[in-house]
């Protein structure tokens, strides 16, 4: 048996019959766990585990199911997410007729919505030719304000009295790397590339678009009725009880402010957080430098538990390809003459990874294009010639296309790639177009390269962008095992099943700097675990999305249980 904690000898919950991975080097495969408090007793087999039952102590049979350190999402957007639980998905929707009908029925289910919304639009939803307008829109519906979101949260369309009401519709400056796109008329068409072009719309929600303003502008809503803010947080706790029921354990928020860290801890202090959470300071190009010292590090002092940390620093360097609004090295593919603006300069973005990392603040950027990414990496170069070398543990978050002179500093800038298996276009339901033709032939071995950057010496951290994509880790580990080659020559990006799962659990926890206390089932270890129905190393790659979460333990306590379980 692995080698107890010093705690006592009964258990006060044991996990019987399992296929237990680790994730922990020296003991990789077990039966059997034992928890004590909100912490791993033992790992070993069923007869030595059973023997640290006492009358009390809760017996969970597994079923021969995998049992393994919880998921840890390491990029998501909490708030942003749990809205768009009540939202209605586009998700899958082809064709005009199959969209009016979808947002005609979403309309007359919910009369007294001020804005209707409709999530995971996809680009090519009317055809690989033709875009969303305005005039779409109001074909549809012209009587009640209308957003539809792409995806990547990145792009947005509106019909005609939306645009109107939020005083748009002529057009508006709305900041670098932002569009308003403008139609022959003179008028707006109904396209909004970026935040600053959502947000005069967004805000016409039934949330205000409070939900939008960690990731839009680092800030805090003007004004919170106190009815407002008892619904955010119901909105919330729904979000978090759904992670739970995923087996999700931690989660790695990508957009953060105050508004959101004091309700997570309002949460933890009454019915506790179900899941541990790590949000960011949101950091803009329009910010002073004096604001990481200022507020970045005094929320780190603030929120600073296991269950609640605010202690890293969060930018966007572009946005994204399909809106034109990625930043790439060369040239568009269909577009000659537009590369994409960066959001930050290169010697502004090497001032805040120096300053952040000075005072001891890891950095995770949005780089989409791989001229971004570049800029990333010049910038982290940066803070290593300003600072020395550090375990700074910075990220690039998506890196959807990497330069090939890249690769190899990823390693010796000991920056982490983030990446996300649900992301590439073929993959978790996505159009191929208009990504591919966006970037060009020339780049596609070099899009979502994660085994490339691997195999070059780069940790890597997996996760779904949710809302983004999907959710579900089990649908990402799917897609991540299961992902298609554009071209018969194109390289196999597809990792083990092991560094996989390490992407989902240890390393993720490596990235957050508590690799000592999570991500592997050992003993004094946080017990966060997951139980699943099936053995997911037995099963067919095709089949993991089908294995479901029999239970999730977070911090000791039983988070999700299924009436099986």
């Amino acid at each position: 048996m692995t080698e107890r904690t010093p705690m006592t000898a009964i258990a006060d919950m044991v996990i019987l019959n399992g296929r237990v991975r680790t994730m922990d080097d020296s003991q990789e495969v077990a039966e059997a766990v034992a928890v004590s408090g909100n912490r791993i007793l033992a790992v070993g087999s069923n007869a030595e585990i059973s023997s640290l039952a006492g009358p009390s102590t809760r017996h969970i049979d597994a079923r021969g199911g995998t049992v393994m350190p919880g998921f840890n999402e390491a990029h998501m957007h909490i708030f942003g997410g749990s809205v768009a639980l009540g939202e209605l998905s586009l998700f899958g929707i082809k064709g005009f007729d199959a969209l009016s009908q979808a947002v005609t029925a979403y309309a007359a289910a919910n009369p007294h919505l001020p804005l209707l919304v409709g999530q995971s639009t996809d680009y090519t939803i009317l055809s690989e030719e033709e875009r969303v307008t305005r005039h779409h829109l109001d074909r549809i519906i012209s009587d009640r304000p209308l957003l539809l979101v792409a995806p990547d949260r990145h792009t947005g369309w509106a019909n005609t009295i939306a645009l109107h009401m939020a005083g748009i519709l002529e057009g508006r400056d709305v900041g670098v790397g932002n569009e308003i796109v403008m139609g022959e008329d003179g008028l707006a068409n109904g396209e909004l590339r970026e935040t600053n072009a959502m947000r005069p719309v967004a805000s016409m929600s039934a949330t205000g678009g409070r939900e939008g303003l960690g990731v839009g502008t680092g800030g805090e809503p003007e004004a919170v009725t106190a009815a407002e803010r008892a619904r955010d947080i119901a909105i919330l706790k729904n979000g978090l009880s759904y992670c739970a029921s995923l087996g999700i354990t931690s989660f790695q928020n990508m957009d953060g402010n105050l508004y959101q860290l004091e309700m997570l801890e309002e949460i933890d202090k009454t019915d506790g957080l179900p899941v541990r959470v790590r949000m960011p300071f949101h950091m803009k190009n329009f910010m002073p430098l004096s604001d990481l010292t200022d507020k970045a590090v005094a929320w780190r002092a603030r929120f600073d538990s296991d269950k609640l940390r605010c202690n890293f620093v969060k930018l966007f360097m572009d946005g994204v390809t399909e809106g034109e609004t990625a930043a790439f090295v060369d040239d568009y593919a269909h577009k000659p003459g537009w590369k994409g603006e960066p959001l930050f300069s290169a010697e502004h973005f090497g001032q805040v990874a120096a300053e952040a990392n000075r005072l001891g603040l890891p950095v995770a950027v949005h780089a989409i294009g791989d001229g971004a990414v570049r800029l990333v990496l010049d910038g982290y170069q940066a803070s290593i010639d300003a600072n020395g070398p550090r375990d700074n543990r910075n990220r690039i978050e998506h890196i959807e296309v990497v330069h090939p002179d890249d690769i190899a500093r990823f390693a010796t800038t000991g920056t982490v790639a983030s990446m996300q298996p649900t992301h590439p276009p073929g993959s978790a339901g996505l159009p191929l177009e208009p990504y591919l033709t966006f970037i060009g032939r020339r780049r596609w071995p070099y899009a979502f390269a994660w085994k490339t950057l691997v195999d070059a010496g780069a940790k890597i951290v997996f996760a779904t962008d949710w809302p983004v994509s999907p959710l579900p880790p089990l649908h990402c580990i799917r897609d991540a095992m299961t992902r298609r080659l554009w071209d018969n020559d194109m390289p196999d990006h597809r990792l083990s099943l092991d560094q996989t799962l390490a992407a989902y659990t240890k390393t993720s926890a490596w990235v957050e700097f508590m690799e000592d206390r999570k991500g592997m089932l050992k003993p004094g270890y946080y017990a966060d675990i997951v139980v699943l129905t099936g053995d997911i190393a037995t099963v067919a790659s095709e089949e993991i999305a089908n294995i479901e979460v029999a239970l999730t333990i977070c911090d000791g306590r039983i988070t999700h249980k299924t009436q099986s379980a």
